[in-house]
């Protein structure tokens, strides 16, 4: 009876470190969601946020749309901890009736679900500039037959049918992934879907822009500066870079800018808006 105990013992140990074996394992695998298929963001503040947007696209005048994640939001966004931001956006685009669509941490089927849910509806810009897909890449290192490539491009491939779809008239500058230093390991999979996504490019109505050798060196380490601490987020020098390389194509496709501006007003993070008094 004892040794049956002891047996039942060792056997009971075995089957829980299989268990959290597997937990761990599931924890820090890659996501298997499908970039290309839609998905909502149902936090709070994710959906006030949302709202926001959906009024934003009502107002004001929209001659040039920025799709993206959160390195696109922080630029034109109203939060005061980014207001340094904000001075360079209108810096660079003032007269060009800008306005930023970006929502911090989004994947490419969050913004296909925001844009399948009202944020373009008639606004009918003559540029759309996209940047994403950084939020699927995340910053665990490749794996074997790691799905990110092919599902990110697909996912990136999904955005610009949609955006043909809601605004077919409308030149889409699609921004390559910028470098992030977050985790080197990942910049071979950016690389890989750089590359195929350049190949959506038609010289028409789909520009590929890629600024990735102004932004890091040939080793994908970034320049000093150009990011944050994190590796990841642009700072004022990162955000000049981009500028000077879209202000170009802005001038060539829509003149000088205009001595007025009839942008709809920034937005900002909802949570991080003081409350009225």
């Amino acid at each position: 009876m004892r040794h049956r105990n002891r047996f039942l013992q060792i056997a009971l140990a075995f089957l829980l470190f299989l268990q959290t074996g597997n937990l761990m394992s599931t924890q820090t695998a890659v996501s298997t969601e499908k970039a290309y298929e839609p998905s909502p963001r149902t936090d709070q503040n994710s959906m006030l946020a949302h709202a926001q947007l959906l009024e934003k696209a009502k107002q004001g005048r929209i001659d040039i749309y920025f799709e993206g994640d959160s390195i696109t939001r922080r630029w034109g966004t109203s939060d005061e901890q980014y207001k340094h931001f904000l001075e360079n956006w209108r810096a660079n685009f003032f007269g060009w009736n800008a306005a930023n669509f970006g929502w911090g941490g989004d994947t490419t089927q969050n913004i296909l679900w925001r844009l399948n849910n009202g944020e373009l509806d008639n606004v009918n810009p003559k540029i759309i500039v996209l940047l994403a897909g950084t939020n699927n890449v995340g910053k665990k290192s490749p794996e074997e037959n790691d799905p990110r490539v092919d599902n990110i491009t697909q996912g990136i491939k999904a955005i610009l049918d949609l955006f043909r779809q809601k605004s077919p008239k409308s030149t889409v500058i699609l921004m390559g992934i910028f470098p992030r230093n977050d985790n080197m390991a990942v910049m071979p999979i950016i690389n890989a879907i750089n590359q195929r996504i350049a190949k959506f490019a038609d010289a028409k109505k789909v520009r590929y822009l890629n600024i990735n050798d102004k932004l890091a060196d040939k080793d994908d380490k970034l320049f000093e500066g150009i990011t944050n601490k994190d590796g990841l987020h642009l700072d004022i020098k990162g955000y000049q870079v981009w500028a000077d390389a879209l202000k170009p194509i802005f001038k060539k496709l829509l003149g000088p800018p205009a001595k007025t501006d009839r942008a709809p007003a920034p937005t900002g993070d909802p949570s991080a808006q003081k409350p009225r008094t």
